[in-house]
């Protein structure tokens, strides 16, 4: 029986990829929506600062805002905010 392994490097470059286009998803929300000023400003310093330092705290704990803030706007309207964008969210705050 054959075993697949990824490679540990390239595993990483795909998860900081998929957290970055996260974090872009998640700021094109907020814009588009006008949902918090003060986050997306917030949330779009820690992805620059992210981007410099490759440290995922403040990105993490911003994005976990957002993710409170978007399901709450998605009990108000399922339409506003996307599953998959939850669930991308969720991904990334909760590993």
């Amino acid at each position: 029986m054959s075993k697949i392994f990824l490679n540990p490097i390239k595993f990483m470059k795909m998860a900081v990829k998929n957290l970055e286009k996260t974090v872009v998803s998640t700021l094109e929300k907020l814009e588009k929506l006008k949902l918090d000023e003060k986050l997306y400003a917030e949330l779009s310093w820690c992805l620059k600062s992210y981007e410099y330092d490759n440290n995922p705290i403040g990105v993490i704990e911003k994005s976990q805002k957002a993710l409170e803030l978007f399901k709450a706007k998605r009990e108000e309207n399922s339409r506003a905010i996307s599953k998959k964008l939850i669930e991308d969210l969720e991904k990334i705050t909760l590993n």
